[in-house]
């Protein structure tokens, strides 16, 4: 069998679809189910249950694909050991990036990364922390940027920074007279969130749960943006709270409505991601290297409260 058949198989794995996986492997669908059956043939068994739709894998085949993850991982670390001796940065690379920090944090060393590495051909995308870790273990990513610790068996995790929760007050708030503010003063009936689906708001419910006051009694409004839940805490519906970095961007007119938290302030661990196979670690330090070049001047906090951003039941 070749590593390229292994590759096949992976394909249809992930895909359940002989065709889509063609597809995704740039070949025709004859060519690739043919390789396949010559794998099935040479170890005299089944990997596919071809008369489930979508096709399934059988008890042996998922056996098989676990491991033929693992030698494809091994093959492509071939190349990257002799890139790593060259001292070669360079090639494709995979980002995930969750919303709450794309827009902060990636203006700040794109600019410094892709001058200093123009040999990297750098995709980036705006992913959730769950499709970033699904990403991540089927090989569709290089590394990802989210809130930690995720707890992730075959992830590893390397701390960039700590950044703060911030909470913005409207002046029609009692809670708009205190220069500083404490956890407990939180009322989650009162505060305005993200949308599910999004790692922050968890933090803020996780944040929310030992304050005793998570009610939620009147309405409830939950928008895709920090500055949709600006807008509407502006209009009295609430207040709301922000990562740090965010709140650099404001109007002075808005900042006036901040209130930081009296230390240990409640934070959020923001990490670079990657597999533990340590693929394209060259890139992965480099990345490292450029947003803590950038980011050590922004974010000075340090006695902090680490938030998970982990659902609690």
């Amino acid at each position: 069998m070749t590593i390229t058949q292994l590759k096949y198989v992976l394909a249809v794995a992930e895909h359940k679809n002989f065709t889509l996986a063609a597809e995704k492997c740039f070949v025709t669908q004859p060519t690739l189910s043919m390789q396949i059956q010559k794998i099935e043939e040479e170890l005299s068994i089944q990997i596919f249950d071809r008369t489930k739709k979508p096709i399934q894998l059988t008890d042996i085949g998922q056996k098989i694909v676990n491991q033929a993850k693992n030698i494809v991982n091994e093959a492509d670390r071939i190349q990257d050991i002799v890139e790593q001796q060259k001292g070669f940065i360079g090639g494709e690379f995979r980002l995930g990036i969750i919303p709450t920090i794309m827009p902060t944090l990636l203006p700040m060393f794109l600019s410094n990364f892709i001058k200093k590495y123009p040999k990297v051909k750098l995709i980036i995308e705006e992913l959730n922390t769950e499709e970033i870790i699904t990403k991540l273990n089927n090989g569709h990513l290089d590394a990802a940027i989210a809130a930690t610790p995720l707890l992730e068996e075959k992830i590893k995790e390397i701390v960039l920074y700590f950044e703060p929760f911030v909470a913005y007050i409207p002046e029609s708030h009692h809670n708009f007279q205190k220069e500083e503010i404490e956890v407990s003063d939180l009322n989650l009936d009162e505060i305005l969130l993200l949308q599910d689906g999004h790692c922050f708001r968890d933090g803020i419910l996780n944040l929310c749960k030992n304050t005793g006051k998570n009610e939620i009694n009147h309405f409830q409004i939950e928008s895709g943006s920090f500055e949709t839940l600006i807008k509407l805490a502006d209009e009295g519906l609430g207040t709301t709270l922000l990562p740090y970095l965010h709140t650099l961007d404001l109007k002075e007119s808005d900042k006036i409505k901040l209130r930081h938290f009296k230390e240990p302030k409640p934070a959020r661990e923001v990490s670079l991601i990657f597999p533990k196979s340590e693929l394209k670690i060259q890139i992965i330090n480099a990345l490292r290297s450029t947003i803590a070049g950038v980011i050590k001047g922004a974010i000075v906090f340090q006695n902090v409260q680490i938030i998970s951003p982990l659902q609690k039941k």
